[in-house]
C-alpha cells in the first residue's frame, strides 16, 4: 500500500494513508508532501467472556473506529484497500464510499478466510461466515486488482468479480549489494554473531577479514574469501502458511552429505540480509497469491529455492531463475546440487544469478504505470 501511495503521489495525486500507529512507514512516505498520514490506534478489547464474543466485540469496535476516522478525512475520489485483512475493512470502506460517493478499489493479495481456515479448519462456522462476507462485499467494489492470473480466474469464477492482474514487483531500492557494503555488514554482524567472524588463521595487520570477505586496508579493495561458507537466506512472517520444519530437516540432510564425505561448503543461514541463495517456505493459504519475499529476492538478483504450490510458476521459473521443491528431501538435494561447486563461477547457482541479471525485471513503478494508472485516467 505504501508503493501505491508513492506512485499516486508521483503522478500528482494527493493521498491520505491510513495505518496503525505502531507501524513505521518508509522514509519516502514520511518526506512526501502529497502524502498525509492518518494513524489509527490498535484497540485492546477486554479479555472477558468466550473468545468468539471477544472477537466479535473487537470487530465491531474496529468497524466503528475505522468508519469514524474515514469520515473525518477529506472526501476521496477513490478508496484503495488491500485485502487481507478485510474484516471489517471491506464493509466499512464500502459504506464510506456510499456516504461520500467515492469509488472503492480492492487490491486482492489473498483471501482472509483461507488464512483463518489454517487455524480453525475449513468447516468452522466463523470461517464460513468470513468466506460469505468476503465474497459478498468484494462484489460491491468498483474496481479490483489481484496478484496472480490464477486469482483473477478464481475471483471471476467463484465470486463474479472482474479483476486486473497486478503482479508484485520489487521497488527500485531492491538491488544487488556491492561487495564493499556486504563487507561492512559482515563486520558489523561479526561483533555479535560467531558465524560471521573470521577464522583462527593468522591475519595480516593490513587486512580486515570477516568469514566471507576481506578488505585490503592499503588500497581499499574488498574480495570474497575463496573458502568462504555459503550464505542462505529465508525471510518469514512466522505465519501458519510457512513450514520451517522443511528447511530444518533439509539442513540436517545437508549435514549428513558433508559427513559422508561430499565436498560441500559450510552453510550459514540467516533470516534477512545479503546472501548467495534464498529459500521460500510460503505455501499460500489459498494457493492463489505469490510470496513477496521472492519478489524482493529476485529484485536483488538472488536465486531462490521455493516450496511448490498452485500458481508459483507465475513467479519462479524452475531451472531458470531458481528451483521448486515439494519436501525437505528435494530441498536437501537442491542445496547439494547448487553448492557442490561453490564458490566457483561455473555452478548452476551462478547461472540462475546471471539469468536474473539478464532478465531486466520490471520494477514496481513501471508495472504500476502500465496496469494501475490507466484505471485512474480512464475513470
Amino acid at each position: 500500500m505504501q508503493y501505491h501511495a508513492l506512485a499516486l503521489a508521483q503522478h500528482g495525486h494527493g493521498v491520505t494513508l491510513l495505518g496503525f500507529l505502531s507501524t513505521k512507514p518508509h522514509s519516502d512516505i514520511l518526506c512526501n508532501e502529497k502524502i498525509h498520514i492518518v494513524s489509527i490506534s490498535e484497540l485492546k478489547v477486554l479479555q472477558v467472556g468466550p473468545k468468539i464474543f471477544q472477537y466479535i466485540m473487537k470487530v465491531i469496535a474496529q468497524a466503528i473506529q475505522l468508519f469514524y476516522t474515514m469520515l473525518k478525512v477529506d472526501r476521496p475520489s477513490y478508496i484503495l484497500l488491500q485485502n487481507p485483512p478485510g474484516l471489517p475493512s471491506i464493509a466499512v470502506t464500502w459504506m464510506v464510499c456510499l456516504v461520500r460517493r467515492s469509488k472503492l478499489i480492492i487490491d486482492w493479495h489473498n483471501y482472509g478466510y483461507t488464512i483463518m481456515s489454517l487455524i480453525h479448519g475449513k468447516n468452522h462456522p466463523i470461517v464460513q461466515i468470513a468466506e460469505w462476507y468476503e465474497k459478498l462485499f468484494g462484489r460491491l467494489s468498483d474496481y479490483n486488482f489481484c496478484v496472480t492470473n490464477a486469482m483473477k480466474e478464481d475471483l471471476q469464477m467463484n465470486c463474479n468479480i472482474k479483476a486486473i492482474t497486478l503482479y508484485d514487483k520489487p521497488a527500485s531500492f531492491f538491488k544487488e549489494t556491492p561487495l564493499e557494503i556486504q563487507h561492512k555488514l559482515y563486520m558489523k554482524l561479526a561483533k555479535d554473531y560467531a558465524p560471521f567472524k573470521r577464522g583462527t588463521d593468522s591475519i595480516h595487520p593490513d587486512v580486515e577479514k570477516s568469514a566471507f570477505t576481506e578488505l585490503d586496508i592499503r588500497n581499499g579493495n574488498v574480495t570474497q574469501i575463496k573458502e568462504r561458507p555459503a550464505l542462505l537466506i529465508s525471510s518469514t512472517s512466522w505465519t501458519e502458511d510457512e513450514d520451517f520444519s522443511i528447511l530444518l530437516k533439509a539442513l540436517e540432510d545437508y549435514e549428513e552429505y558433508v559427513n559422508d564425505g561430499i565436498k560441500l561448503p559450510s552453510l550459514v543461514c540467516v533470516i534477512t540480509g545479503s546472501a548467495d541463495l534464498g529459500v521460500c517456505l510460503h505455501k499460500s493459504s489459498s494457493g492463489l497469491d505469490l510470496p513477496m519475499k521472492v519478489v524482493d529476492m529476485f529484485g536483488c538478483c538472488l536465486p531462490v529455492c521455493a516450496v511448490h504450490f498452485q500458481c508459483l510458476h507465475e513467479l519462479v521459473k524452475h531451472d531458470e531463475n531458481g528451483l521448486i521443491f515439494r519436501d525437505s528431501n528435494e530441498l536437501a538435494e537442491q542445496l547439494k546440487m547448487l553448492l557442490l561447486e561453490f564458490p566457483t563461477g561455473e555452478s548452476k547457482l551462478d547461472m540462475f544469478r546471471r539469468n536474473l541479471r539478464a532478465s531486466k525485471q520490471l520494477r514496481w513503478d513501471e508495472s504500476w504505470e502500465q496496469t494501475v494508472l490507466p484505471v485512474f485516467r480512464n475513470n
